[in-house]
């Protein structure tokens, strides 16, 4: 009887669990375009191409590979809108006995799979998801021997098991982590090169027609669209970052320049994220630069630490704590999402800034994310789900296991601090520090209050007012509290109202 190999359309990769032991001559691989997939959240134009375009690359490699590959397209007639209709459709074309999946990368796809099996009357084998580092086991396991798990103590270990950096048992340089050494605003006159473009091939090309007859409302601009959609040019892309980007990397890591959206950033994470590249070969690409003295330590270790740290740790804490963590909003925030995060028409000009940039790229970088887009809502007291939708729709390397903790924990603090020790909140002192974004606003960074303050700085006194029961005892909050504490009652009244003010007025 024939067995069903369903990938799904972040399982873009021959190592993917499900097709390891596929037998060429009886089993089929499933892949399937549905609408629900492209509809569930008003996805980018550029991440619904991406995702497409990569899975019919894939698709055609597997079938010049030799495999029977039953690949549904989105404007089949017969298509259900559904991964679990189109399986069932499957099951009864090849009259499979058992179906064989990898581990999803969304809780709501997982549910959807565990509820078709008895639905289905098919066995449905769903494999761990190996082309992670650390399993989801392996982080229950790490996570239960602590009354806090923090990402720093979970990224060493990561780094003693995987051996990367390390010489003898002891990091490499005799430190961890050198981000304090990653911090520096981009000089005036620094200009980052351009990084490799791909030119969409006439497979690419037919799925952009496709997107601009399905998909002309959805947000962002689809052209150019210069994203790699298969492994060649994702590796091409490594390359490229590797030997022109990774060596200035860390230093302006946290950077922000009007008009270059990746600056020295890696734009790797589609790419991660839908399988065509592998978390410990782009690792072990990076620590190479290093160990042949071509890019220095802390550029390489900062990267690595978001890869082998930062993104293993989000998504052990997304299984660790699915499906009740979504719903948390620890600080009551219930403020409807502004306009202006899809519109990008705000005087504030670096939130103003970093919306186009999403609009044209499907792309902003971490410090993009948490500290202009992520800051104000913060800030502002945007509902978690609707916040959390947005970076879903936004940005192609948008997948519910890493979109929802970055946004959820890190950036709104709705989980309470599990993923982070404190709000990431900021003042526009800190966008002045890091961009130039201040230089070209309507408002005036250095006004704390009234009409011609920028709106960070009220809002970012505001926001600790409004939440001083729960924060104040955070130790690491301990300062701006301090601070608070020598405010008089006109001070704060001043304050509040400006915050108040400016929220009502983008209601």
């Amino acid at each position: 009887m024939t067995t069903i190999r369903f990938v799904l359309g972040d399982q873009l990769t021959r190592a993917i669990s499900s097709l390891q032991d596929i037998d060429g001559d009886r089993d089929v691989v499933l892949m399937a375009e549905v609408a629900e997939e492209t509809t569930y959240v008003g996805h980018h134009k550029q991440k619904i191409a991406f995702f497409i375009a990569a899975m019919r690359h894939f698709s055609a490699e597997l079938t010049g590979e030799g495999f029977s590959v039953d690949y549904v397209r989105l404007e089949d007639p017969d298509n259900t809108g559904s991964l679990t209709g189109e399986l069932a459709r499957a099951v009864r074309r090849h009259g499979a006995s058992r179906v064989v999946v990898t581990w999803p990368g969304e809780w709501r796809v997982l549910e959807a799979l565990r509820n078709w099996q008895p639905a289905g009357g098919v066995a449905v084998e769903i494999r761990e998801d190996d082309r992670f580092l650390v399993g989801r086991d392996a982080f229950a396991a790490w996570a239960g021997r602590r009354r806090t798990f923090r990402m720093e103590h979970f990224y060493r270990e990561a780094r003693r098991n995987t051996g990367l950096l390390m010489t003898d048992g002891q990091p490499v340089g005799g430190r961890w982590n050198f981000d304090t050494e990653n911090r520096k605003r981009l000089p005036a006159g620094e200009r980052p090169p351009d990084r490799v473009p791909f030119t969409p091939d006439p497979v690419t090309a037919e799925v952009l027609a496709l997107v601009d007859r399905r998909f002309a409302g959805h947000f962002g601009e689809l052209r150019p669209f210069r994203w790699a959609v298969d492994r060649a040019g994702a590796l091409q892309a490594l390359e490229d970052f590797a030997q022109h980007l990774l060596p200035r990397f860390g230093d302006y890591q946290d950077a922000m320049r009007t008009g270059a959206p990746f600056l020295y950033h890696s734009a790797l994470s589609p790419y991660l994220n839908a399988g065509l590249l592998l978390p410990l070969e782009v690792c072990r690409r990076a620590e190479l630069e290093h160990r042949e003295g071509r890019a220095p330590l802390n550029a390489v270790e900062g990267f690595i630490r978001q890869i082998a740290g930062w993104r293993e740790y989000v998504r052990g804490v997304y299984w660790l704590l699915m499906p009740g963590y979504r719903a948390s909003n620890s600080l009551k925030a219930e403020r409807g999402l502004p306009e202006f995060y899809w519109s990008g028409e705000t005087a504030m000009n670096c939130v103003a800034q970093v919306v186009a940039d999403t609009r044209r790229n499907a792309y902003a970088h971490h410090i993009q994310r948490l500290m202009v887009t992520g800051n104000f809502a913060l800030l502002a007291g945007v509902r978690p789900a609707d916040i959390n939708a947005w970076y879903m729709a936004v940005y192609a390397d948008a997948v519910e296991w890493v979109e929802l903790p970055n946004t959820h924990g890190m950036a709104i603090f709705a989980d309470g601090g599990v993923l982070a020790s404190k709000p990431y909140a900021a003042s526009g002192a800190y966008i002045n520090r890091m961009s130039d974004y201040c230089r070209g606003c309507t408002y005036d960074v250095a006004e704390k209050t009234g009409p011609r303050a920028c709106p960070f700085n009220y809002l970012y006194w505001g926001f600790l007012m409004r939440n001083e029961m729960t924060l104040r005892r955070n130790p690491r909050l301990a300062m701006p509290y301090r601070t608070l504490s020598k405010w008089s009652v006109e001070q704060r009244a001043e304050v509040a109202g400006d915050a108040e003010r400016f929220l009502a007025s983008i209601e």
